[in-house]
């Protein structure tokens, strides 16, 4: 809601609040593991319906089924909406089709390697791990489970810069 002032008089202006308008707020809601990633980057985020009595159903699909960080990304997803003028706002988390790196946005792919993680590559074709400090190819796993199960543990060997390597999954 809006509000103007006329002569001294406020006048209210009212808009009805849209999908895009909730999507718009939701790119607000970050991953908590990868916090320069939105739901939408990182694709979690997979529906928003606005309902008739101005509310919001956003529908979202984890990263994988015991992902610690979705009580937190739901209990944002509901402040953000809420903050914004939606009432009630339910989310609804599907497992099904399950999530896959193949959903990654090229600008959520950017981001990982910009922040010291390479990004996977397609699901099913064997990737290419280039060290996201040096471009080289010369890579060591040091762990098959880095800060997170999705992610490995990697060191260059040119370099020596160790950094995480996001697993198409």
């Amino acid at each position: 809601m809006d509000a103007a002032v006329l002569s001294g008089v406020v006048v209210v202006i009212t808009r009805t609040r849209t999908a895009a308008d909730a999507r718009v707020m939701l790119e607000r809601v970050v991953d908590p593991d990868l916090p320069f990633l939105s739901i939408e980057d990182i694709a979690i985020l997979r529906d928003v319906e606005v309902t008739p009595d101005g509310g919001a159903t956003v529908t979202i699909t984890p990263t994988y089924s015991g992902c610690p960080a979705l009580d937190t990304i739901v209990t944002d997803i509901r402040s953000v909406l809420a903050n914004g003028g939606f009432a009630p706002v339910h989310v609804e988390v599907v497992h099904s089709p399950a999530w896959t790196t193949d959903w990654m946005s090229g600008k959520a792919k950017e981001k990982l390697a910009a922040n010291r993680i390479a990004p996977p590559g397609l699901l099913g074709v064997t990737a290419e791990v280039l060290c996201p400090m040096c471009s080289s190819d010369t890579i060591a796993t040091v762990s098959e489970f880095g800060s997170t199960a999705c992610k490995s543990l990697m060191v260059c060997t040119d370099c020596g810069e160790p950094f995480d390597y996001f697993k198409a999954i």
